[in-house]
């Protein structure tokens, strides 16, 4: 059986590895496949991998028995089966993968605050914690009142528990000086990879034309304003296509049958899509992206967006205008998306010069070189606890 020791000692070559060791904690592990937490956890882990440091992500695999270990790209994994479904699954693994990493002194970097009572382990234990505290997830109305009142308990386990705290945006370094001393905060944003060049066979596959069509990608909820985005485009012939990546259900869900009620024959509903292969050259040769997110902290799809050289049309909000920055689009209600629309559609030079912006903003903090050596320079600081 592989062990945690076997994989170290491989990675050394019979060397005694002196490099910083951190542990990721907290995603479904990498590659990255699930979501944001495990695209940072894999773009950072492989910046820290190239400066010299020992990384180890703890991974969620499906089934039952003893915990494996193996490594991907440099990194060292330790897979963790667990049976349970859902929101009982993970919360299983991050429990098993507290017990593990408690029993090392390696600094902990950790995604989420989720199950943040759990990390009461490490800090009896004296292990250093670095926690991303995500967006203000209890807040969120979708969850209903028993889960948010379990995220808003362990949102402040977390903030008292950790050694320091990421913010992923100026407006959650704010609130998180509600949770914890200022000095014990830091702000980093997400980041993204930058897309300068992508295939266009992916985007006529699904019966689109290169440059004539907006893209909206994001999950069908209430809280990010796609009706409005919809209702909006819809008021008139656009004589582009809007393509909305997403599972809309309008047979089961009230809100989806809302949106398609309201889209023209303009609206094209593509369903869900992850690969990258697609999804990034949709992106690419779109000639604006649509965000409706009204909560959160740096939204990777946005910044995604800006990497991909897209003109932006935002939800108005202070998420947001940071993020994009002020040479892009903004709008509250569906007239304004209608009017934003016009004006930009109507100006070939205008989207030229958003698009400009876009990329001028990305580069100034977003890109994943970026935002990895900040990670880098803060865990730095915690190397002597964690020998």
């Amino acid at each position: 059986m592989t062990t945690e020791h076997d994989v170290a000692a491989r990675s050394r070559d019979g060397a005694v590895d002196s490099r910083p060791t951190v542990r990721i904690l907290g995603t479904h592990g990498v590659p990255a496949n699930y979501g944001g937490f495990e695209t940072a956890a894999e773009k950072v882990g492989l910046h820290l991998r190239d400066n010299g440091w020992r990384v180890i992500v703890y991974c969620q695999v499906q089934g039952k028995g003893p915990i494996g270990y193996d490594e991907w790209r440099g990194i060292e994994r330790v897979n963790i089966p667990v049976a349970l479904p859902g929101w009982r699954g993970t919360s299983m693994f991050d429990l098993l993968s507290v017990r593990h990493a408690g029993r090392h002194r390696d600094v902990n970097l950790v995604f989420g605050y989720n199950t943040g009572i759990f990390n009461l382990w490490q800090r009896v234990r004296r292990v250093p914690m670095v926690i991303n505290m995500d967006g203000i997830e209890w807040s969120r109305s979708r969850w209903g009142f028993t889960r948010q009142a379990i995220l808003y308990v362990n949102e402040r386990f977390a903030a008292l528990f950790g050694n320091h705290l990421i913010a992923d945006h100026p407006e959650i370094e704010k609130y998180l000086w509600t949770r914890a001393p200022r000095r014990k905060i830091t702000m980093i944003a997400y980041g993204a990879d930058e897309v300068l060049e992508a295939d266009e066979a992916p985007v006529r596959a699904l019966g689109l034309e290169p440059g004539r069509y907006l893209t909206l990608i994001c999950r069908p909820i209430p809280e990010n304003s796609i009706l409005e985005l919809v209702e909006g485009f819809s008021r008139r012939p656009r004589h582009v296509k809007l393509a909305l990546l997403g599972d809309y259900r309008p047979d089961e869900d009230e809100y989806h049958r809302a949106v398609v009620e309201a889209a023209s024959d303009e609206v094209v509903f593509l369903g869900g899509i992850f690969d990258p292969d697609v999804v990034q050259p949709l992106r690419f040769h779109s000639a604006m992206y649509l965000h409706g997110h009204t909560v959160g902290g740096t939204n990777p799809s946005l910044v995604e967006a800006l990497g991909a050289g897209n003109p932006v049309l935002a939800h108005d909000n202070a998420y947001n205008r940071w993020t994009a920055g002020p040479a892009q689009a903004y709008f509250s209600t569906a007239d304004e998306v209608a009017e934003r629309l016009d004006e930009a559609l109507g100006s070939p030079s205008g989207l030229a010069a958003m698009s400009a912006a876009a990329r001028v903003r990305y580069r100034s903090g977003l890109t994943w070189q970026q935002v990895g050596e900040q990670y880098r320079e803060l865990l730095e600081k915690f190397r002597p606890l964690s020998r």
